[in-house]
C-alpha cells in the first residue's frame, strides 16, 4: 500500500511538470538579441520547438506586421534551411534616413533543406529588422509551421491586453523605450544589417545562450511541479506509516 501511494503521487508530479512546462515554452516565439528600441534597428530569433511526438518541422513561414512595414528584414542564413523573402508594393511608401521606400518584406519563410527540427528539439531563426517604429509598444508576427506529414500549426492568434494566452498565440515583440541613437541593441547601424548572414559564428553563439523568457517561465514552472511532487510523495510515505 505505501509503495503504491508513493508511485501515484511519483506519477502526478511527473504528469504536473510536463503540463506545465509544455504550456510554457511549446509554441513559437519571438526574441530580441539585445534591446529591440522603438525607431531602431534590432535582431531577434525566431524560436521553433517541435511539438510533436511523431513528426519533424520542415517549413516556417512568418509574416511581417502590415501595420507597421519594415524597411529592412534580413534574415541570417542558418545551416540546413533554405530563406526566402517576399517583397510586396507597399500602399503608403516609408520614409528612411530621408529616402522614400515603396516595397517592403511582407513574409519570410523558412524551407528544411537537409535538415529538420526532430522531436523534442527546437530551433532559432535570426533575422535583423528595422526600422522599428516609433509610435508600437509591440510588433505580433503570425506564423505558420509545418509537419513532414503535412500537418500545419497556425500561430496566428494575437493576445488581448490582460486576457489570457490563447491556445496558439502568434509571435509577439516587445518593443522598449527609444534609444538616443536609434540603433537598437541587436544592430549598430544599417552596416549591421548587411554583415547579419556572414556572422555565423557569433549569431549561433548568441541563440544558443538566448533562452528567453519562455524558457524562464518554463523553469520556474518546472520547478513548481517537482514541489507538488515532493511533496506527493512525502504525504504518501507518511499515510503509509498511520496506516502501518
Amino acid at each position: 500500500m505505501n509503495v503504491s501511494r508513493v508511485a501515484a503521487a511519483a506519477a502526478v508530479a511527473a504528469a504536473a511538470v510536463v503540463a506545465l512546462s509544455g504550456t510554457a515554452f511549446a509554441h513559437v516565439s519571438v526574441q530580441p538579441q539585445g534591446e529591440a528600441a522603438k525607431g531602431g534597428y534590432a535582431t531577434v530569433n525566431f524560436k521553433v520547438p517541435n511539438e510533436r511526438d511523431d513528426a519533424s518541422t520542415v517549413k516556417l513561414e512568418v509574416s511581417m506586421p502590415t501595420e507597421h512595414p519594415l524597411a529592412s528584414v534580413m534574415p541570417q542564413d542558418v545551416p540546413g534551411w533554405k530563406a526566402e523573402v517576399t517583397r510586396s508594393k507597399l500602399d503608403k511608401p516609408l520614409e528612411v534616413h530621408g529616402k522614400q521606400i515603396t516595397e517592403a518584406v511582407t513574409k519570410v519563410t523558412w524551407t528544411a533543406d537537409g535538415s529538420k527540427i526532430a522531436p523534442g528539439r527546437f530551433q532559432q531563426f535570426p533575422v535583423s529588422l528595422g526600422q522599428l517604429p516609433e509610435d508600437a509598444d509591440q510588433l505580433v508576427f503570425k506564423a505558420l509551421q509545418t509537419y513532414d506529414n503535412d500537418e500545419v500549426v497556425r500561430w496566428i492568434e494575437e493576445p488581448a491586453e490582460g486576457g489570457e494566452e490563447p491556445e496558439s498565440p502568434a509571435p509577439v515583440l516587445q518593443l522598449s523605450a527609444a534609444s538616443g541613437d536609434h540603433h537598437g541593441g541587436g544592430a549598430d547601424t544599417a552596416a549591421d544589417d548587411k554583415n547579419a548572414g556572414h556572422d555565423d559564428e557569433a549569431g549561433h553563439t548568441e541563440t544558443a545562450a538566448s533562452s528567453g523568457g519562455s524558457d524562464t517561465t518554463a523553469r520556474v514552472l518546472g520547478g513548481v511541479g517537482i514541489a507538488v511532487g515532493a511533496a506527493g510523495v512525502a504525504f504518501g510515505v507518511l499515510a503509509g506509516r498511520r496506516r502501518a
